[in-house]
């Protein structure tokens, strides 16, 4: 018998770690309830409900294999090797097979559990699979990882005309096995299920993620570099949550995007092109989290920045997490988020400046806000997103530019329909005062819409001059 221990690669298509264990003979696999874990990373309540909830699925889908999946509970990661190696003992297991997670706790746990199962005489492996290339095999020409996200995405081209990652076969089923699969929690202590409405939003299932992706592929990826900066278009493809849970993986996203633009990804449909390089992002940052450690640890990627004086400002904080900043860009986002698990892209960028440069409040509050609300939660790309907006990261935006969400705003939502989507209190104002509903005139704007918390023009004066305080990087080098 032979066990996969599925993570986030909630799939069965295209599923390194399964395939090869399907290969080497009979397989169960097994599915970690970590209910303490996932509160110590901050994972969002309708983040677990969606694993879960594609745990379901993905058991259906196991089940017409004849792969029985088991479901074991443990506290933290900690106790992972004494649950694995009892499970392997029980079932007379012969090897472990697991798909690489990155970041500082899962390699830990991961080296952990192959040690008490090779104390046991139960083989351990683990496989490439949700990135394109192992971290550590893209450096620069001095053997470091890099830095710069341009320089990475030339080596990763160069490295995909000359071998393009394939699919990974989808097993074939199995003899039936005397074990049966356990029922999968529909909750789980400590997160509060999320509202139907917000189910509705994230069907579970590889064949809800597939339909995404090929209806994207089919119909968007060519307007995409043109509409994805517009919140209220349908510029995105919807696919983070999935890829995020591994419902879909990378490697079926490039294919998808290959296909469309006649295998190119340099040339040909600028739509498909730019979002291959999206791709490219979620690699580099997972990159990032191997190659930098400290990122994993609450840590500034440029280590200078940790010397910022960030303000103490818990009712400014408030206002922010609670959509009453008195800016319809950035409450509106604020409401898309706590309502539906998720927000645009480009509305994490201008919410994320808006705390750390406008407030000046640490990135690591709206970093750990955010993952407790997003659906898609990971830590490579929030904290690679947080980081570039907070100027601290990787190829981060230069400290003096700040984007104003009033001019964000007015050329990303010109009419105001995303703002008046989820303000309706604003609904009556027209599309230049949508914007500043403090300009509008009359005594208090509008009468149940907060004024703007912070000048934009003092505030973002405020930020430069914290930045232009810092040490520099040369006077920091001796410190790291």
């Amino acid at each position: 018998m032979h066990l996969i221990w599925l993570r986030t690669d909630l799939r069965l298509h295209d599923n390194t770690a399964l395939a090869a264990a399907s290969q080497r003979g009979q397989v169960a696999a097994i599915y970690l309830i970590t209910p303490e874990q996932w509160l110590a990373h901050d994972d969002a309540p309708c983040k677990v409900d969606f694993w879960l909830r594609n745990v379901q699925h993905l058991s259906l889908a196991l089940g017409k294999l004849n792969i029985p999946l088991l479901i074991r509970h443990a506290a933290t990661w900690d106790q992972a090797p004494a649950v694995l190696s009892e499970l392997c003992r029980e079932l007379s297991v012969k090897s472990v097979h697991v798909n690489e997670e990155y970041g500082i706790h899962e390699s830990q746990r991961d080296a952990a559990v192959a040690q008490a199962l090779e104390a046991d005489g139960v083989t351990f492996h683990s496989y490439l699979d949700q990135l394109f290339f192992q971290p550590g095999s893209v450096l620069t020409k001095t053997g470091t990882y890099f830095q710069v996200f341009s320089q990475f995405r030339k080596v990763c081209y160069n490295r995909l005309h000359s071998a393009l990652p394939r699919l990974v076969a989808t097993p074939k089923a199995q003899a039936k096995l005397e074990l049966k699969s356990d029922s999968v929690p529909t909750m789980v202590q400590g997160f509060e299920p999320p509202s139907e409405t917000l189910r509705a939003l994230w069907p579970a299932g590889e064949d809800e993620a597939r339909r995404r992706l090929d209806a994207f592929a089919d119909q968007q990826i060519s307007y995409y570099k043109d509409e994805r900066d517009f919140p209220a278009k349908p510029g995105t493809s919807q696919l983070s949550a999935y890829l995020a849970a591994g419902v879909v993986s990378p490697r079926q996203c490039l294919h998808a995007a290959l296909q469309t633009n006649q295998g190119e990804f340099e040339s040909g449909d600028i739509g498909a092109i730019t979002w291959i390089n999206e791709l490219l992002w979620r690699e580099f940052y997972k990159h990032i989290l191997v190659g930098y450690p400290r990122v994993s640890r609450h840590r500034a990627f440029r280590p200078e920045t940790e010397a910022l004086a960030w303000r103490d400002a818990p009712a400014d904080l408030a206002a922010w997490q609670q959509a009453r900043t008195g800016l319809p860009i950035i409450d509106a986002a604020m409401r898309q988020l706590l309502e539906t698990g998720w927000m645009h892209n480009r509305l994490r960028m201008v919410v994320a400046m808006f705390l750390t440069k406008n407030l000046l409040i640490d990135w690591r509050e709206g970093e750990r806000f955010f993952m407790r609300h997003l659906i898609d939660g990971d830590l490579a790309a929030n904290n690679g997103g947080w980081q570039w907006s907070s100027s601290t990261g990787t190829d981060s935006a230069p400290y003096f530019r700040i984007f104003s969400p009033l001019s964000q705003s007015e050329k990303f939502d010109s009419d105001g329909v995303f703002i008046k989507r989820w303000l309706p209190e604003l609904a009556a104002l027209n599309k230049k005062e949508v914007h500043n509903p403090a300009a509008a005139g009359g005594l208090f704007g509008v009468a149940d819409y907060p004024r703007a918390m912070v000048d934009l023009k003092q505030s973002r004066e405020r930020a430069l001059a914290a930045f232009r305080s810092l040490p520099s990087r040369l006077e920091m080098a001796g410190h790291e």
